[in-house]
């Protein structure tokens, strides 16, 4: 038997079990805090939209030992996140830890020119899907035994500071900061944290134009610096790792020569 597994052995002997749930954990930034976080020893529920690419995820995970839930969601639909937290109370009992992931990049394009259609889009997978997982999830852990777990949002360097031509998903993230302070403060008195990371230019499926090159504030396309993903998921399962009474609030996690600071 590995470490891994010995570790997941040694949790379950001394009834430590933690549970967590990623959506969008088909791909990308999803696909590697899912994997991080069974490398540390949770059973992990994986949501996204198709199933292959969950099976593929939960395949590569079996590695670890852990226990791994493929739950296929379009998380923008609200009896959708119903069964799948439903599927977590069924199998895992509890949750511990979820990590709001999922989100759309709506391809560029200038703001008079983006439909009414492409924007509801994001808005619903962006800003509902997470507040609708959100809400699923206080529900579970204000009621489960011990109570209360912890809630992190994937925000994004467009949190902060926009992108040219990308309306939508710059309004949803900027939104996603307002969901994390208003879970933060209405968490507390359930024991639920929450916090946020902001990600620029990891390595995914997502970023890979980026890497190429990609529109400037001065009207310029350049290719950016991109960092390895495997940063961010560190990143997270040390957010992961705290007790209940320590929270990173907001964390930013980028690659160093990106042009965040100082954008445009």
């Amino acid at each position: 038997m590995g470490d891994h597994e010995n570790n997941h052995e040694q949790r379950l002997k001394m009834g430590r079990e933690k549970f967590a749930l990623v959506t969008g954990a088909g791909s990308g930034i999803g696909k590697s805090i899912a994997l991080a976080l069974m490398r540390d020893g949770y059973s992990v529920a994986l949501s996204g939209r198709r199933r292959d690419p969950l099976e593929a995820t939960a395949q590569e995970g079996q590695a670890y030992g852990t226990r791994c839930l493929v739950v296929p969601t379009d998380i923008a639909d609200p009896t959708a996140v119903k069964h799948l937290f439903d599927e977590i109370r069924q199998h895992f009992g509890r949750l511990d830890l979820l990590f709001n992931n999922a989100g759309v990049f709506i391809e560029a394009m200038s703001l008079e020119q983006l439909s009414v259609q492409q924007w509801q889009s994001a808005v619903d997978i962006n800003l509902t899907g997470a507040f609708l997982c959100t809400q699923e999830a206080f529900r579970l852990m204000k009621d489960q035994t011990p109570r209360g777990g912890r809630i992190i949002n994937n925000g994004s360097i467009s949190a902060h500071a926009p992108r040219p031509q990308a309306v939508s998903y710059t309004v949803t993230k900027h939104a996603i900061t307002g969901l994390t302070k208003a879970t933060s403060l209405d968490g507390r008195q359930y024991d639920i944290a929450c916090g946020q990371i902001d990600i620029g230019n990891a390595a995914s499926e997502m970023t890979d134009t980026i890497a190429k090159g990609v529109l400037q504030a001065d009207g310029s396309i350049r290719p950016e610096p991109v960092m390895d993903v495997e940063h961010v998921a560190r990143a997270v399962v040390y957010m992961a790792s705290l007790p209940l009474d320590a929270n990173v609030q907001f964390m930013t996690v980028m690659a160093t020569k990106m042009p965040y600071i100082g954008r445009g």
